[in-house]
C-alpha cells in the first residue's frame, strides 16, 4: 500500500490535502498552517477539493483583519450586533473581585475592558480555561454603561458565545497504536508532511531528520536548543506557523518583563502559557538589562521556576535560540557563538542549552521542498505532540536502558536524556515498555543524535571557557537489558 492511501486509511478525516506549491487561495491570507489546516478540513470535499465561494464566506465573515476591528466595535456598541469572530481568546480572574474577563490579544482588546457572565461561564468554562490562550470562534455582545447607577458601571464587550477550534477529541492511544502500520522511514514522511514539507525533496534521511530535530521541543518539556543556520532554511516558519502552542518571537528588545514577569502590568510573560518560546534573529537581539536576564534565565533554563518581585512563576517552556551566522562561522570546532550578543559568552547560560542543530545541514528553502499531496492535519499533529508532553513513561524507558559512564556530567546527562526522550516521542510514539524497543534503531534514530547534538554544545563550551577545555562527553551506551532474550 502507498504510504498516502496508509495515511489516508489509517487517520481517515485528521488527513487533508495541502498545496503548497501553487500561489493558491490561502497565500495571500498569511494564515498559520493549524489555521489553514482546520479551514482545508472544514471546507475541502473527500478529494480534496476547496468550496472557494463558502470558506470564502466563511473568511469574510469569521477572520477580520486587524484593520477591521473599529468596525466590529461600531456593529457591537453602536448597532448592537452579536459578532462572531475566530481567534483566540485569554481568560483572566480576578483574585480580589472574582471578576472573570477576558482579553483577545490579536485585537489589542484588553480584560478591563470585557466580561462574562456567570451564565455564559459556567456552560464555557471547561474550554475557556484549557489554555492560557485558546482559539475558538468567539461571540461577542455589549453590557451598556449605567451613569446612574452607584458607583457607575461603565460600558463593557460581554462574551455571549463561544464554540471550540478544536471540534474533535485527541485519542492518543490511537495515534500510538496506529504508528505500527508504518516503517521508520514511512513515518519520518508522515512527520514531515503534517508541518508542510515534502519529503521527496529532500536528498538524504539525515536531512529529514535534521528538519525533523526543530519540532524535538514540540514534543518534550523544556527542551533548549540552538540553531545557527544559513539565511532560508524555514527556521521562523516551523516555529512560527506550524503549531498553536509555540510563540516565535522575532528579534527587537527581549526584556525579563516580556520574558518571564511584568510587574509593572502585573502579567505573566511569553514562557507562561506557551509550550516553547522561539527567539528569532537572535544575533541582532537586545536582552535589556544583560546581566540580569542572564541570570533570570540561567534559573529558568535549570529549573523551570522564576522568581521576579515575589512573582514565584513556573513553566515547562523550551527556550529556543535562532540565528544566521556567516558561513565561515559554521563550524563546530571554532567559535560559532562569536557573533551573537553578550548573553552567549558566558558558559554557564551555554551549558543549560541542551543541544545544538546544525542548520547547514539543511537545504535553503525551494519549490521541491513544498508539500503537494495528502499530509496529516497540522492542527491535529501538534495537539498529539502537546498531549504527548505530559506522557512520561517515555522518558521512564530512556532512564531504564541507557547506560550512563561513571563521572558523567549531570548536565550532559540530563540533556541527552531528554533529547533521546523527545526522539522516542516523536518517532517511535508506539513504544509502551522496554519490550518494544529495537536496540538498533534506538541508537540509531534517538540516543545518537542526541548525543551528537550535545556534543555540539560541549565543544563550544570548551572554546568559551578554559574550565571546560578537553572535556567531552563520554561514551553513553545500552544496558544489557535490551539484548535479553
Amino acid at each position: 500500500m502507498l504510504v498516502t492511501e496508509k495515511l489516508r486509511d489509517c487517520f481517515d478525516e485528521m488527513v487533508v490535502y495541502k498545496d503548497l506549491k501553487k500561489s493558491n487561495f490561502f497565500s495571500a491570507l498569511c494564515l498559520p498552517s493549524f489555521l489553514r489546516d482546520w479551514l482545508l478540513k472544514k471546507f475541502a470535499d473527500d478529494e480534496g477539493n476547496l468550496d472557494i465561494d463558502e470558506l470564502t464566506e466563511f473568511i469574510h465573515t469569521y477572520l477580520p483583519s486587524k484593520e477591521e476591528w473599529v468596525r466590529i466595535k461600531d456593529r457591537i456598541i453602536n448597532d448592537n450586533e452579536h459578532v462572531k469572530i475566530l481567534t483566540k481568546i485569554s481568560v483572566d480572574i480576578s483574585i480580589k473581585t472574582g471578576e472573570i474577563t477576558f482579553s483577545l490579544p490579536d485585537f489589542g482588546l484588553a480584560n478591563k475592558e470585557t466580561m462574562i457572565d456567570v451564565s455564559i461561564w459556567d456552560q464555557y468554562r471547561g474550554e475557556l480555561i484549557s489554555g492560557q490562550e485558546v482559539w475558538g470562534v468567539v461571540e461577542l455582545g455589549y453590557r451598556p454603561p449605567d451613569d446612574t447607577a452607584k458607583p457607575k458601571i461603565p460600558g463593557k464587550i460581554r462574551l455571549t458565545g463561544f464554540t471550540n477550534f478544536c471540534p474533535y477529541t485527541i485519542d492518543l492511544d490511537y495515534y500510538k497504536d496506529v504508528r505500527n502500520e508504518f516503517t521508520t522511514s514511512e513515518w519520518i514522511d508522515v512527520l514531515l508532511g503534517a508541518i508542510d514539507y515534502n519529503a521527496d525533496g529532500y536528498e538524504s534521511e539525515e536531512q529529514k531528520l535534521s528538519m525533523l530535530t526543530r519540532i524535538l521541543p514540540f514534543v518534550e518539556k523544556r527542551l533548549n536548543l540552538i540553531e545557527l543556520a544559513p539565511k532560508g532554511t524555514g527556521k521562523s516558519y516551523v516555529f512560527g506557523h506550524v503549531s498553536k502552542y509555540g510563540l516565535l518571537t522575532d528579534g527587537g528588545k527581549v526584556t525579563r518583563a516580556k520574558m518571564f514577569y511584568d510587574t509593572a502590568r502585573k502579567i505573566p510573560g511569553f514562557l507562561c502559557g506557551h509550550d516553547f518560546i522561539a527567539i528569532d534573529e537572535v544575533k541582532l537581539v537586545q536582552f535589556g538589562d544583560v546581566n540580569e536576564m542572564r541570570s533570570i534565565m540561567q534559573g529558568y533554563m535549570e529549573y523551570g521556576q522564576f522568581n521576579i518581585g515575589g512573582y514565584e512563576g513556573k513553566s515547562d517552556a523550551g527556550i529556543i535560540f535562532l540565528g544566521n551566522i556567516a558561513q565561515d562561522n559554521m563550524d563546530e570546532y571554532q567559535n560559532m557563538f562569536s557573533e551573537l550578543p553578550s548573553l552567549f559568552q558566558e558558559s554557564a547560560l551555554v551549558d543549560r542549552i541542551h543541544g545544538f542543530i546544525k542548520g547547514w545541514d539543511m537545504p535553503r528553502m525551494n519549490d521541491d521542498l513544498k508539500l503537494s499531496g495528502w499530509a496529516l492535519n497540522s492542527e491535529y499533529f501538534c495537539t498529539i505532540l502537546h498531549e504527548l508532553r505530559n506522557d512520561v513513561s517515555y522518558r521512564a524507558i530512556v532512564d531504564q536502558i541507557i547506560e550512563v559512564p561513571e563521572r558523567a556530567d549531570t548536565r550532559d546527562t540530563e540533556a541527552i536524556k531528554r533529547i533521546t526522550t523527545a526522539y522516542l516521542k516523536l518517532l517511535f510514539p508506539n513504544v509502551r515498555s522496554v519490550r518494544d524497543i529495537n536496540p538498533k534503531k534506538f541508537q540509531q534514530y534517538c540516543l545518537r543524535p542526541a548525543v551528537r547534538m550535545r556534543k555540539i554544545i560541549k565543544r563550544q563550551l570548551g572554546i568559551l571557557d578554559v574550565e571546560f577545555k578537553g572535556k567531552d562527553v563520554p561514551s553513553f551506551s545500552l544496558k544489557e537489558i535490551l539484548y535479553e532474550g
